[in-house]
């Protein structure tokens, strides 16, 4: 008689391909643990503050800091073995199979041909131990992520060219694809584009500002400002700064390849073909450098990896930026296309055979470029006072991200015009699309 309920069987575990993580990771968990305890608990335990101020640390906290330390050590150095060796991983087909736990086994299955990116990210402690994390981002939000951490520096890059060829639907043991390099951003051209941007600069003068105030009228309570003000300017300048450090590109058949960073090095691949939108943005005090900036919206990134993954290029020269354009979307020259004005003459848009772009911003001009065939919705809006005065904004809607595609300001007739053609071409360029899951084509 058949059982009413019956549980499938749990998959066989390929003893022969299967892989684990660099043995380095136990240790690592286990001191990281450690670590959290000693900031916590353990240095209370040890030191006692005295009476004058001073801080002592007497022989029976001695004592008990041992007696609570040694435990605690033997349970982190526990936990950090039963995780490496509770995470084994192994390509099955055209997935990546990701077993993590031993009592209670969770099993991932990951199409290949579905894999949105795959990161190798270096951190500090990882660089000085030749580690790296190897970040697999898969459709569907923020919670969709894998890492594996840590792997040998070799075998993680290994990984990443395995996977990019299953991915690609070519053999496994396919070398990585060679690429072009197309430029790198120089430290002191980086500093100098983050210093020169108008919010920085008012900072920095409001901030000296406060400084002389405090000090000609002896006044401490500007500090309440004035701390505020050197933290944004920290996370403003500094941060970016050391985030982009070596900052360089290149392009390669399997996307466009990222590498920068100063503590922690991220080598980034953007997938072809799922880069929606992009902005080229020229603030006022870059353009007589000719200097831009160049943004992504790219389908499947979501909350803080869509935010990590916006930016392609902190600053490059303006040619060389739209160049990088006309590589996301081949073919496609942003300048040549033939933009109008909109009533108020702060704007333009244009169509063309494959792109829709639009041109906004006198003190900081914006280009925003969304390909035809990736567009979602095509649509025509305008609020109260757009009405009151005949206009209406056309929108070219992408996927969740910093490019917003939208045509302001336009007579109502033209806004029409503008609609339809940009249907009946995203139509065109939908059908003459080639259509394909596979990573490279």
């Amino acid at each position: 008689m058949t059982p009413y309920l019956a549980m499938p069987p749990r998959p066989a575990w390929p003893t022969a391909g299967a892989r684990r993580l660099h043995w380095a990771t136990a240790p690592l968990r286990a001191l990281n643990i450690f670590v959290v305890y000693l900031v916590l608990l353990g240095l209370w335990l040890l030191v006692v503050p005295a009476q004058d101020g001073t801080l002592t640390i007497p022989i029976v906290r001695v004592i008990l800091f041992i007696a609570v330390s040694v435990p605690v050590a033997v349970v982190a150095a526990g936990v950090g073995v039963w995780h490496w060796w509770a995470l084994r991983y192994w390509i099955e087909g055209d997935d990546l199979v990701v077993d993590a736990g031993i009592v209670r086994s969770r099993i991932r299955r990951i199409p290949l041909s579905r894999m949105q990116g795959v990161d190798v990210v270096r951190p500090l402690v990882g660089r000085a131990l030749g580690l790296s994390e190897v970040h697999l981002e898969l459709a569907g939000g923020s919670s969709a992520q894998i890492t594996l951490r840590y792997l040998g520096e070799h075998e993680a890059r290994a990984l990443r060219a395995e996977l990019l060829a299953l991915a690609a639907g070519l053999p496994p043991h396919t070398p990585e694809a060679p690429e072009r390099p197309i430029g790198r951003v120089s430290l002191g051209v980086l500093f100098a584009s983050l210093m020169l941007r108008v919010p920085v600069l008012a900072a920095i003068a409001a901030f000296f500002g406060l400084v002389a105030f405090g000090i000609v009228f002896k006044e401490l309570a500007v500090l309440a400002v004035a701390v505020p003000l050197l933290l944004g300017l920290l996370r403003g300048v500094i941060a970016p700064l050391v985030l982009y450090t070596e900052f360089s590109v290149a392009v390669a058949p399997d996307g466009i390849r990222l590498r920068y960073g100063l503590f922690e090095t991220r080598s980034q691949t953007v997938p072809p073909g799922r880069i929606q939108a992009v902005r080229v943005v020229e603030p006022l005090m870059w353009r007589s450098f000719g200097w831009a900036r160049v943004e992504v919206t790219v389908a499947g990134y979501s909350g803080d990896r869509q935010a990590l993954s916006s930016t392609l290029v902190p600053v490059a020269p303006t040619f060389a930026a739209f160049d990088l354009v006309s590589e996301v979307f081949p073919g496609v020259s942003v300048q040549k296309v033939a933009l109008t004005d909109s009533l108020s003459g702060r704007a333009a848009a244009g169509v063309s055979r494959d792109v829709f772009v639009t041109r906004r911003g006198l003190a900081c001009r914006t280009w925003d470029v969304v390909a035809l065939a990736r567009a979602q919705s095509v649509r025509m809006t305008a609020s109260p006072w757009q009405r009151l005065t005949g206009r209406a904004t056309v929108h070219v809607d992408v996927p969740p991200g910093p490019v917003h595609v939208a045509a302001v300001d336009r007579g109502v007739v033209e806004a029409r015009e503008l609609t339809d053609d940009a249907v009946t071409r995203a139509a065109l360029a939908r059908t003459g699309a080639a259509r394909t899951e596979r990573w490279a084509r």
